[in-house]
């Protein structure tokens, strides 16, 4: 057994560490059983006797078997999928005659967790898909499947990366199980990450921690603790409507803590506030949404009003979504102050969402009860001032919890925030996750900024002056309230506005966004200080970019002159606008706005914002953080960093822009000079350390001294991840004249990286594992250094094999030629010719040896061309045989291993083959199968017949891993 197999090392005790804290562990034999056959999805017995359990009265076996029937055929896709939640939560009713009536049904008992069996099995073989697949483990609630788990060797650099594909695979191949799965886990031993199936994108994909987390044991014991998973299957999956299409979340235990503790609050009797501050971006709407359902569905609550309050109407209309979809059943949007105060005064119990104007001269006392519970959103700076005391004086005895995306400022208005929601907490937060945890746990990427050059900068001293040192302006926590501060500051906005400065701004944007952002395939916003600025920057972006590059979303006002009417939008076409600016292939790809858009709008694809507008504390907070949103495009490239070009000079005094406690704000933003500094140190470790490796030497000599020094595995993942850095920096930099004195090393490093990934790592696509300025770096310029990347071969030849034996290269050269040589031919020619895939596995088994060094360069070498020449022999007599190319197969692995009656038993196995063609989808075809290949096998005097049945199966099998 190796160190970190997969099976014996983190499979196995994964199973192990689940059975410890309350699941029942079944063979997959059994579990074949209980599914009747590989096209099962659910533990049939189990799910029946259960349903008739815990819904005693109301479902008897008939009745279990139609609920049974309704869940297994639900639609192979995210659809299906909801709908399979809905069954989970309790949501599908049956007819009951007796009481002539529908009755909600029970699948699981979330109160009561030793209600429910759970189950754990192994080596899951799934046949009822569009092809067999096989899981590593699959657990199950009362007979259901519930979360599927892959498992990847410790030693596997790019393990949780390979499991996520198998993950997608099993969505495209077996949606019909996947429709009814509600989570996914994949772990490799060092680390843990869960995600929701029907939402495989490496961004929704969460690293487990536990409180207190700490070794495999620990994450797996945490994870799987049954009445936790029923509370997660239960509580924190959210179903949401967006533009039309239907995702799925489940909460990041970020989410999940936070939520918990909201609700432990509101238990409370003796605290009624709570603030939490979760930087923004990190998901708060989804805790919010969890909360208020909680709250109205636990009856410890008695019946309870929760009123959502936001301040936007963007936010309202996506939060009313949000909650159609995940099955609230009473809602109330207040749509004007009098309908707020009739709910509040005929005692509305349910959910109410509204907005904070709307409390606008309430009277006080509208209703006493104290099991009334307000979720404030922005609460920085929808509780300030007036509207604030109106709320508390309607609802004197309500529990009032504030949701920030920015924590609490320096300033009199952030004490005011925590004077109302931190009372009860010593340090102000009742949850806290910080900026820095948002950027390790992936939940926002980091930001960079850079200045403008000095030409274009506003004079510093009338920044100062007008903006920077009025107290007005400090802590100021919406746009609308900057927006006034900014209209008394004449000077400075005449700076902003001056034309001639406008158009070598734009000028100095489209040429930016030329040559850094297109490139990198992201999008960008400009934003201006006012509406007014909108209008000119859009005429001067048009003289230097096509006009369909940008579009401005302003506010608009019904007295406003021509030249800002025009850019005037209705909803539907607003609405069109940022749908397409999220698509990566639509246009536009510059917003010009100043006011809109800066808060409570996600693009993940806005990497740079071109900041135009003085502004500081939560404004500046909030306006950043729209390009720090995790994205992955299709091809897996994923954005690593937001950046902001500052043309104010903002960015010059970030502590007086930012009056937060310097810890809360602690890596929220970094001038690109930091990023310099870290690529200059990364490249001097490289010319110290790696690129003396092909100093002086000619091409194939350079490329066997790389390929021989990084046969350690160790030594090649310290080499990944150090070029992964390297890269992510170069991505951000690009084009910069610093760059210059570097280039040429940077691209041998990135030739060297490509060569390695290529050689070591078959199975990984080359051109996914380079952002776009390394990749169109590498292939526009040739490099003699590396010709060590291996060549195509297409023809399973002598002429190939001696091309490759007698080429003028290293023999290390040469083993990585015949290594792809194979590979390739496996891939192109082993479904017309399938006797090739047992040479393909022993190809694998020989690189393996040679990697770990228990074969040296030349056995190595030896051992590939006697492979490469079996297979060369096999091609010649497979062209003579009369036998189809699965007779041949089993007729040529047979002949390999000495058997005398090879070509007689391969006929009846082909045979055996063409009586049974749905063995794979139908175990009583397996059956009939596996009983001929015995029979033909014993009968041609064959002593391991198990194995050797084994062996012909996976070979002729549609492979499922």
């Amino acid at each position: 057994m190796s160190l970190g197999s997969e099976r014996h090392s983190v499979q196995n005790p994964l199973i192990r560490y689940a059975v410890e804290v309350g699941w029942t562990y079944l063979p997959p034999e059994e579990a074949l059983r209980l599914r009747q056959g590989e096209s099962g999805i659910v533990l049939h017995d189990v799910l029946v006797a259960q349903l008739q359990r815990l819904n005693s009265g109301i479902v008897d076996h008939v009745k279990a078997e139609e609920v049974v029937r309704g869940l297994t055929s639900v639609f192979p896709n995210i659809e299906g999928n909801l709908q399979a939640w809905e069954y989970l939560n309790g949501l599908k009713t049956v007819f009951v005659e007796m009481e002539r009536r529908e009755r909600n049904i029970k699948l699981l008992d979330s109160n009561t967790p030793e209600n429910n069996i759970f189950h754990v099995t192994d080596e899951f073989r799934f046949t009822g898909g569009a092809n067999p697949i096989r899981a590593d483990v699959v657990f199950f609630i009362n007979g259901i499947p519930v979360i599927i788990v892959e498992t990847k060797s410790a030693t596997r650099i790019e393990g949780i990366a390979e499991a996520l594909d198998q993950i997608r695979r099993y969505h495209r191949e077996g949606a019909e199980l996947m429709a009814v799965l509600q989570l996914h886990a994949l772990t490799h031993l060092l680390k843990f990450y869960y995600g929701a199936t029907w939402n495989t994108s490496r961004k929704s994909l969460y690293n487990w921690r536990d409180e207190q987390a700490g070794d495999f044991e620990t994450l797996v014991k945490t994870f799987f603790a049954p009445r936790r998973i029923l509370r997660v299957l239960t509580e924190f999956i959210l179903f949401a409507r967006k533009d039309g299409e239907l995702s799925k979340v489940v909460l990041r235990p970020h989410q999940i803590r936070a939520a918990e503790r909201v609700i432990k609050r509101a238990r409370d009797p003796e605290k009624k506030r709570g603030l939490i501050w979760h930087t923004q971006g990190s998901g708060k709407t989804y805790i919010m949404i969890t909360v208020a359902k909680r709250l109205l569905e636990d009856p410890v609550f008695n019946n309870p009003t929760v009123l959502m309050l936001v301040d936007r109407n963007e936010l309202e209309q996506q939060l009313f979504c949000n909650l159609e979809a995940v099955g609230f059943t009473r809602v109330q949007v207040a749509n004007s102050k009098r309908h707020l105060y009739e709910l509040l005064k005929s005692d509305y119990r349910g959910l109410i969402v509204s907005m904070i104007h709307k409390f606008d001269d309430i009277p006080a006392n509208v209703n006493l009860r104290e099991n009334i519970y307000v979720l404030v959103d922005e609460a920085h700076r929808t509780t300030g001032g007036k509207l604030g005391n109106y709320l508390m004086g309607a609802l004197p005895n309500a529990t009032y919890i504030g949701f920030t995306g920015t924590p609490i400022d320096k300033t009199a208005h952030g004490k005011g925030t925590f004077k109302v929601f931190g009372t009860d907490d010593p340090k102000g937060y009742l949850d806290k996750y910080s900026i820095r945890e948002s950027i390790e746990d992936g939940t926002t990427v980091p930001l960079h900024y850079s200045l403008a050059p000095n030409e274009l900068l506003v004079d510093r001293e009338t920044l100062e002056n007008e903006f920077l040192n009025l107290v007005e302006a400090e802590g100021v926590s919406d746009v609308e309230e900057l927006d006034r501060v900014l209209e008394k500051a004449v000077t400075l906005k005449n700076m902003l506005k001056n034309r001639e400065r406008i158009d070598k701004i734009a000028e100095f944007v489209a040429n930016h966004f030329k040559t850094v952002v297109e490139p990198m395939g992201y999008k960008a916003f400009l934003v201006a200080v006012d509406r007014e600025a909108c209008a000119f920057y859009k005429e001067a972006l048009d003289r230097y970019l096509p006009p369909e590059y940008s579009a401005v979303v302003i506010s608009k006002n019904y007295n406003d002159p021509p030249e800002l009417a025009k850019y005037h939008l209705t909803e539907e076409k607003e609405e069109q606008i940022r749908r397409a600016f999220r698509n990566p292939d639509s246009l536009p790809k510059i917003l010009i706005v100043t006011e809109k858009l800066l808060t409570g709008y996600d693009a993940p694809i806005l990497y740079c914002m071109y900041l135009d507008k003085p502004m500081r504390d939560h404004v500046l907070l909030q306006a950043i953080a729209r390009v720090n949103r995790p994205y992955e495009d299709d091809e897996g490239r994923r954005k690593r960093a937001g950046f902001i070009l500052d043309f104010v000079g903002i960015f010059e005094n970030l502590e007086k822009a930012l009056a937060f406690d310097s810890e809360d704000v602690q890596s929220v933003v970094e001038g690109i000079d930091i990023l310099k500094e870290r690529f200059e140190s990364l490249m001097a470790e490289g010319r110290e350390k790696y690129l003396p490796l092909i100093k002086d030497k000619v091409a194939d000599k350079a490329a066997e001294a790389v390929l021989e020094y990084f046969r350690d595995k160790e030594k090649r993942h310290e080499f990944y991840q150090y070029f992964k850095e390297l890269q992510d920096i170069y991505e951000i930099l690009s084009p910069d004249p610093f760059l210059r004195p570097f280039m040429n090393d940077y691209e041998k490093l990135a030739r060297m990286y490509r060569m390695l990934r290529a050689n070591y790592e078959p199975g990984i696509s080359i051109d996914r594992e380079f952002l776009r300025k390394t990749a169109r770096l590498v292939q526009e310029h040739t490099d003699a250094v590396f010709s060590g990347e291996p060549t195509k071969f297409y023809k399973l030849d002598e002429e190939t094999l001696e091309k490759i034996l007698n080429d003028n290269k290293p023999d290390t050269v040469k083993v990585f030629n015949l290594l792809k040589a194979i590979r390739v031919l496996v891939e192109q020619e082993s479904q017309r010719s399938p006797y090739l895939i047992p040479i393909g596995e022993r190809a694998e088994q020989i690189a393996k040896a040679f990697e770990e060094r228990q074969m040296t360069t030349k056995e190595t070498l030896q051992q590939l061309e006697l492979l490469m020449r079996d297979g060369i022999e096999g091609k010649k007599a497979e062209a003579k045989s009369d036998l189809s190319p699965e007779g041949f197969a089993v007729f040529w692995f047979l002949k390999r291993e000495g058997i005398e009656k090879a070509e007689a038993a391969a006929r009846k196995i082909a045979g055996a083959f063409e009586q049974f063609p749905y063995w794979e989808r139908s175990s009583e075809q397996e059956r009939g199968l596996r009983i001929a290949l015995f029979k033909a096998l014993f009968e041609a005097g064959v002593e391991r017949i198990a194995e050797f049945t084994e062996r012909i199966m996976k070979m002729l099998g549609r492979r499922s891993n």
